[in-house]
């Protein structure tokens, strides 16, 4: 399985989102036509309220957001059997 540099990904939305179809960029770049689209859904910038965020950025503020949840369920487990104790 081949894997591209975000920055190939990001320069290929850029064109995409200039005019170029998903059939022209696969033959001329190579990536197969879903993995264009899918680039395209993850690093297409969007603004809302003036920011401007891409569906990456959105996804890593999710992860984030999920570690810090289970870090507090943690600190609240050690937080209790240090009251039993």
């Amino acid at each position: 399985m081949i894997r591209y540099k975000k920055e190939f990904k990001q320069s290929l939305v850029e064109v995409h989102n200039q005019g170029r179809s998903y059939a022209d960029l696969f033959a001329e770049y190579g990536p197969s036509v879903d993995s264009i689209r899918n680039w395209v859904k993850l690093y297409t910038v969007h603004e809302v309220d003036g920011e401007k965020w891409t569906q990456a950025d959105v996804n890593a503020l999710q992860k984030e957001n999920d570690k810090l949840r289970q870090l507090k369920i943690f600190h609240r487990i050690v937080f209790l059997n240090i009251l039993i104790m």
